[in-house]
């Protein structure tokens, strides 16, 4: 669908884009992804042929941008800018129907008679898909940045092309509507759009989108698919920071988390003991190692998968038996590392009569981060006595979702750090 050919553009005598090459398959969603300057919103606008390459070539459809007209070239390809600044003071419902323009003599109001059926049924679905039905009559103008992004969108849709572009479509939403924008965007795909997209959250990138471009320097550095793109190394050459790439616990999709300096060898992050299990705290610990923290887990049985990847780590790791439950002996040696370190961190697991006992080690913790995704009678096993020790961790400790961990471990081991400091002095 769209094929760009050594591209390379040159702004404010800056050479933003240098011999680009790429190709874009019919009902493909393609994520653009890099640092900022890296030329992603460059080459959009170089491929809806709002701007001319310097060198090489752009084809949609097989036909060069450079050779359609205005109107033909906005019949393959509609864009939704990042700018979502309007002039204009239409209401929402004209500002969507101005999609249509393209396949008119000359715009009318969605209102008009001269307006076909056609026209007014492709207006109509692109406003109930972004959801922006509701506020039709209110003027563009007067709207929200993050409902007029949604506009824009709804306008893009009625445009009715194969390919759609977008320049950070989620970035003046919120958390809520930025997931259902690109639920929308993968539904559009599937059903046969081609989509590109610059995309600055790497992990919304990373579980919507079929293929990456990683841009940097005004190259493409890498480009496939996200867990091939999403590379540590590739990562660390385009943003000059560390991060550790994983699988996201709960959706299976590649997971990024961006790292702090690695401390000097004799400086170390700190000590955090880990309870988890059964694969929930996998990537935590990954993550925590990385990040130059003395991680120890447990209690574990042999064969669990949170055990493995402790051992493939070469952390401390307190076992049992498999399936057999935390004895005393292990429950004391939960204890001994629980009290040595600055934080400790009890996963989002399931919680039975086996395992009840690391619950009970871990009230020896000073600070405590609590990962909640599900509700904890939904996992609790263990009955009143371990809905009382959760309670209990719960409201001493700091309750987080599984994306603020790894900051909530940072300020916890920072607040243990000066509270030793200040016991010293």
């Amino acid at each position: 669908m769209i094929e760009i050919d050594d591209v390379a553009v040159e702004l404010g005598g800056n050479r933003v884009l240098d011999g680009v090459t790429t190709t874009v398959e019919d009902g493909r969603f393609v994520g653009l992804v890099g640092p900022n300057g890296a030329g992603k919103t460059t080459l959009l606008r170089t491929i809806h042929g709002v701007l001319a390459p310097d060198r090489g070539e752009v084809r949609v459809g097989g036909d060069p941008v450079s050779s359609l007209s205005s109107k033909e070239a906005s019949r393959r390809v509609a864009v939704v800018p990042q700018d979502t600044t309007l002039s204009f003071d239409f209401p929402v419902e004209e500002a969507v129907a101005m999609g249509r323009h393209p396949y008119r003599s000359r715009f009318s109001g969605p209102q008009s008679s001269r307006e076909d059926t056609s026209d007014r049924e492709r207006v109509r679905s692109a406003m109930e898909r972004t959801e922006v039905g509701d506020f039709a009559e209110r003027s563009i103008t007067a709207v929200s940045g993050g409902e007029r992004q949604r506009v824009l969108l709804a306008r893009a849709l009625a445009q009715d092309t194969p390919a759609l572009l977008l320049d950070e479509p989620t970035a003046s939403l919120d958390i809520n509507h930025q997931v259902r924008t690109l639920e929308l965007v993968r539904e559009l795909a599937d059903e046969g759009k081609t989509v590109v997209a610059a995309i600055h959250d790497l992990n919304l990138a990373a579980h919507y989108c079929d293929e990456l471009r990683l841009l940097a320097g005004g190259e493409i550095r890498a480009s496939g698919d996200p867990e091939t793109v999403l590379a540590e190394d590739h990562l660390e050459a385009a943003f000059d920071t560390r991060a550790v790439v994983s699988s996201h616990p709960v959706t299976g999709s590649t997971y990024v988390t961006a790292l702090p300096e690695r401390p000097a060898e004799d400086d170390q992050a700190g000590r955090v003991h880990v309870v988890g299990g059964g694969g929930t705290v996998s990537r935590l610990l990954y993550v925590l190692s990385a990040a130059g923290y003395e991680v120890s887990v447990g209690a574990l049985n042999e064969g669990d998968s949170d055990l493995e990847t402790a051992r493939s780590l070469g952390l401390d790791a307190v076992t049992e038996e498999p399936f057999a439950p935390v004895g005393e002996a292990a429950r004391r040696e939960v204890e001994a590392r629980v009290r040595e370190a600055d934080a400790t961190v009890l996963a989002d697991v399931e919680v039975g009569a086996g395992n009840l006992a690391n619950l009970r080690a871990a009230r020896e913790a000073d600070s405590v981060v609590v990962v909640e995704e599900r509700p904890f009678d939904e996992r609790n096993y263990a009955g009143s006595d371990a809905a009382a020790l959760y309670r209990e961790l719960s409201e001493r400790g700091r309750v987080v979702g599984p994306d603020a961990v790894f900051g909530a471990v940072e300020e916890a081991v920072a607040e243990s750090e000066t509270q030793t400091n200040v016991e010293m002095e």
